[in-house]
């Protein structure tokens, strides 16, 4: 195979798998991982929650491959702005796009415009210190509903119900640990369409809500309904099963005197966020039921439940790429097995993807890999038909970024990010405090640059 030059689009899992698999694959592949944000490691280190210590070990595996020889990280660099992707042509063989889903996707219901009514993204990129939220965040209401039934639900309904002294043996950025001090929040409320069967929670992130000295989990008996579907889905997956008998432990668990509660309704779909003189003053559901094959109905039985905020948590969104097809009804780059397609369904010549922008935001890190793998499979048996990057150097592309005035970030830069992210930590006795403004973080990666 001959030696080939690639761009991947995005540092997140996706992308740094991706570079990861093709290296190892084609040892005369050299790749570039292109993020748009001055760190890498996307969701990993901007989508989780800062009492997450697991994620720590994906960051780690994930630094191993960026430290490879073959894989250079230039971050700060925005795709369509400071690279279009006729300078990605000229200067590769080949672009993979691994973008990810960082938007909330929309809920069409009545109300949900209103000023007090978020979406789990924006409030999930906050708390994570992303560099490009504004620093505060309005948290003002004492009783609080979450609408979905995945794990981006129960983070929210956790960072919200945890008192903001529980966050700092974590590396919770100062702003936010202020922002929290000042919640109010007592009960937050989380609404599931359906029961026990078929909500998406993990096992783990079910289980850690009761972690909190301060946090009582409460799950709604009438809520508490398996069909037949579901019965089978019970007796075919261990994860289904664990999710059941949680929740079962915590429905039959004795009321406690904790401060702060998590109440889990399940049968019941958000329907209306009712306002009052342009505020929210509750979260009107309707009771569903099952129809036999998993599949949920309304009943016309209506709940009002007093909340003063709402986040809908009904899964994320990828957005669109200057220059590359996108199917916007899906929130995905049209695609075949990773090739990249064009409006007429044929493939766009050196153009792929892989990800969450691929196949929809759903699955855990494991599918993620797979789907990479399938791309660069896909990629390295069109070898033969790529054409040949224009410019040879691959010093060009950094001479272009130079050129255009563009303060990119480097895998080093991220080494110093990295070291100043812990010595802020080791004063305050925590493992790492994030530097959140990204004019500082560029300054502390490019010293000395």
């Amino acid at each position: 195979m001959r030696d080939i030059r690639v761009a991947i689009v995005g540092a997140g899992p996706a992308g740094i798998y991706a570079a990861d698999i093709l290296t190892k694959e084609h040892p005369g592949a050299r790749v570039d991982v292109i993020e748009r944000l001055p760190a890498p490691y996307g969701l990993v280190r901007y989508g989780v929650a800062p009492d997450h210590p697991r994620i720590k070990e994906i960051i780690k595996a994930l630094k191993r491959v960026l430290n490879q020889d073959s894989i250079r990280f230039i971050g700060n660099v925005d795709f369509g702005t400071d690279l279009k992707l006729d300078d990605l042509r000229r200067f590769y063989d080949a672009v993979i796009f691994a973008t990810g889903a960082m938007a909330d996707r929309e809920l069409d219901i009545p109300g949900i415009d209103l000023p007090q009514s978020y979406g789990a993204a924006d409030f999930v990129s906050w708390y994570a210190g992303h560099p490009d939220v504004a620093r505060d965040w309005p948290l003002d209401a004492e009783e609080v509903a979450v609408l979905g039934a995945g794990n981006v639900a129960l983070d929210v309904a956790r960072m919200l119900a945890k008192p903001a002294d529980e966050q700092l043996v974590t590396e919770v950025s100062d702003n936010v640990y202020q922002g929290l001090k000042k919640n109010p929040a007592k009960t937050i409320h989380v609404f599931a369409r359906r029961g026990p069967a078929h909500i998406k929670f993990s096992p783990m992130e079910l289980r850690e809500l009761s972690h909190s000295p301060s946090v009582e989990v409460v799950v709604k008996e009438e809520g508490f309904e398996i069909d037949e579907a579901g019965e089978k889905a019970i007796q075919s997956h261990k994860a289904t099963k664990l999710v059941a008998d949680i929740l079962l432990k915590y429905m039959e668990a004795p009321a406690g005197e904790k401060p702060h509660k998590i109440v889990i309704h399940m049968m019941q779909n958000p329907v209306e966020v009712v306002g009052e003189d342009g505020r929210v003053v509750a979260l009107r559901s309707e009771k569903t039921e099952y129809n036999g094959d998993g599949t949920v109905s309304g009943t016309g039985e209506f709940t009002d439940t007093p909340v003063q905020a709402v986040y809908r948590a009904v899964g994320y969104l990828s957005e669109a790429l200057p220059d590359v097809p996108f199917d916007s009804e899906n929130g995905v780059i049209p695609n075949a097995g990773g090739r990249v397609l064009d409006l007429n369904g044929d493939h766009i010549d050196g153009t792929y993807v892989t990800g969450w922008i691929k196949r929809g935001p759903v699955g855990l890190i494991g599918h993620t890999k797979s789907d990479a793998k399938e791309t660069i499979d896909n990629l390295l048996h069109d070898l033969d038909k790529l054409k040949p990057a224009e410019i040879g150097s691959t010093a060009a592309v950094l001479e272009h970024l130079s050129g255009k005035g563009v303060e990119f970030t480097t895998i080093e830069g991220w080494e110093k990010l990295d070291n100043h992210e812990r010595s802020l930590g080791e004063a305050q006795g925590r493992e790492r405090i994030k530097v959140v403004p990204r004019d500082e973080m560029i300054q502390i990666s490019n010293h000395n640059h």
